[in-house]
């Protein structure tokens, strides 16, 4: 038996299916304080002029770099890096759709706007949101929190070319080509040709080699079995792959590695498999510099360590910005006597880490006599006494070059006399006298930075910096699932990078602006209903921000 229900059930009427006399504008629908609002604020205030000019006229209609840039930014801002995934949201997001002004471009269209247009330029517009940030004291630009990551190459990650193994290959060729040579000489019976066996062949380039062949062409008429066999073999064989061999190496350049699926990127040992112990794979090395976890600057570079890459980090942020920051923080992967140099040289005040730091603030490295650092060192005559009362004198200067071409210099002790000395098993284990290396200058350098770091402004820069650099990374890798590369080469890649670090500060620009409640410091009228914005009120003039 069924029970009873006098009342009727009554459903919401669709507004789809119900007469309008005015339709509905969907665009209204989106909050006054929606992101999408800030990117469209922030684009309409870059100055464009300089991509403007690279359109040549002519031919068909262009799609407006203003709004494609408006496309990118947003998309990036959600995660979105596939151009056709963008071309799909352009006909179904509505935050896309009023972004485009209801432009729908294809994916090839975003693809070549992205990958051909923004060549050269996008520094110049990631420069200029972060002036945006300056002037609205977001940021000083006083100080830079510099740390890098590898981010892994859109490349194959099998298809290593190694520096050492293309010149070692090309020797045996080498060596090979000398020997057929010497083959054909001894048949043909030029016992006076230059290119008579030796015991250590001479490098061969193939345009010396196509030479040498052509000549052995025109001047043997009738060759042999034995002499054609040899030359086939030079033609088909030899030549082609010492010609791939001269290729590898241009390529190379002064790297040690390559990918053939993306020559410009370098493999380099990254931490992302599950056991955490390293893998070779091809990547790039990026630079950042933050502040309040923005980032103000970046850098792509083609090398594995950090201590080469602050000096053109540092360059490319003064010639983007004019300026030089008064202080830079960093780990002890850029401490170095050269690193240390430049920024002394550029008045700049730093705070970066060198080797072992921590570890001397232990009692045990502290209370050990025996270390360098806590022997006796008597700088008017130059010499260093050990725990046992002996003196270790200066046996030579020498100079120490590093793998990018910096020459340091170096003092060499020795002590007279460690035979019978009681302390010896705690003093060395070498055989023979006592011989340390000390470089100066480096020890007068992190005595200073020492100093600094242990300072009241040092320990809170110490303590920042995890804050700062590392969160941005995390935020970038784990938050945004950037990991990797979609685009080849260093020009696309670093495109792409920019993209990233332009999103990430519009994302935290949002934040830090609902944090603060300034997005109520401009009110402007549409429709007759009074719309909140973001605060970009106090931003210079577009002209400022011409290239």
């Amino acid at each position: 038996m069924q029970p009873k229900n006098d009342m009727k059930v009554q459903f919401k009427a669709l507004p789809s299916n119900s007469p309008s006399l005015f339709p509905e504008n969907i665009f209204e629908k989106i909050s006054p304080n929606h992101p999408v609002r800030l990117v469209n604020q922030v684009v309409n205030n870059l100055n464009l002029d300089h991509i403007i000019k690279l359109y040549k006229g002519g031919g068909t209609t262009s799609y407006h770099p203003r709004m494609l840039i408006k496309v990118l930014f947003y998309a990036y801002l959600n995660n979105i890096y596939s151009c056709r995934k963008i071309e799909k949201a352009l006909g179904e997001n509505i935050y896309f759709m009023w972004l485009s002004d209801n432009s729908t471009p294809d994916y090839r269209t975003i693809n070549y706007f992205r990958g051909k247009r923004l060549k050269g330029v996008i520094q110049t517009l990631f420069g200029d949101i972060v002036r945006m940030l300056h002037e609205l004291e977001y940021v000083s630009l006083k100080v830079q929190y510099i740390d890098g990551t590898k981010l892994e190459s859109a490349s194959g990650r099998y298809t290593f070319v190694w520096k050492k193994s293309v010149e070692k290959n090309k020797a045996k060729l080498e060596a090979n080509i000398t020997s057929i040579l010497a083959e054909i000489d001894e048949q043909i019976k030029q016992d006076q040709s230059e290119l008579s066996r030796e015991d250590t062949p001479k490098p061969i380039d193939s345009s010396e080699l196509k030479k040498k062949m052509d000549q052995l062409n025109a001047d043997i008429q009738e060759k042999s079995k034995a002499t054609q066999k040899h030359l086939k073999k030079l033609e088909e064989d030899y030549l082609p792959r010492l010609e791939k061999y001269e290729q590898q190496l241009e390529i190379l350049g002064d790297r040690n590695s390559y990918s053939k699926t993306d020559p410009e990127a370098v493999f380099m040992r990254m931490k992302d498999d599950h056991m955490k112990n390293g893998q070779l794979k091809p990547a790039y090395n990026t630079q950042i510099s933050t502040e309040n976890q923005f980032i103000t600057h970046y850098s792509i570079h083609q090398t594995t360590a950090d201590t080469v890459t602050l000096a053109s980090h540092l360059d490319s942020f003064e010639a983007q910005y004019q300026m030089q920051s008064e202080e830079i923080v960093a780990d002890a992967g850029y401490g170095s006597e050269q690193n240390y140099e430049l920024m002394e040289g550029k008045g700049i005040v730093s705070y970066v880490k060198y080797n072992y730091f921590h570890m001397e603030q232990k009692r045990k490295q502290e209370t050990n006599p025996f270390l360098v650092q806590n022997l006796f060192y008597n700088a008017q005559e130059d010499f260093l006494v050990c725990p046992a009362g002996q003196k270790l004198t200066l046996l030579k200067q020498a100079e120490r070059t590093s793998t990018n071409g910096y020459v340091a210099q170096v003092s060499i002790y020795q002590a007279q006399r460690c035979e019978g000395c009681p302390m010896r098993g705690q003093c060395h284990k070498a055989e023979g006298n006592r011989t340390i290396e000390i470089n100066h200058r480096l020890a007068q350098l992190k005595a200073q930075v020492k100093e600094r770091l242990l300072s009241e402004k040092g320990l809170y820069h110490r303590s920042k910096r995890p804050v700062e650099v590392e969160a941005v990374f995390g935020q970038l890798k784990s938050n945004n699932k950037f990991n990797r590369f979609t685009m080849r080469g260093l020009e696309k890649v670093d495109i792409e990078f920019a993209l990233m670090a332009i999103a990430h500060n519009l994302r935290k620009w949002v934040k830090m602006t609902k944090n603060t409640s300034l997005n109520s410091s401009i009110n402007t009228k549409t429709d007759s209903k009074t719309v909140n914005t973001y605060k970009i009120s106090k931003i210079s003039p577009i002209s400022k921000y011409a290239a």
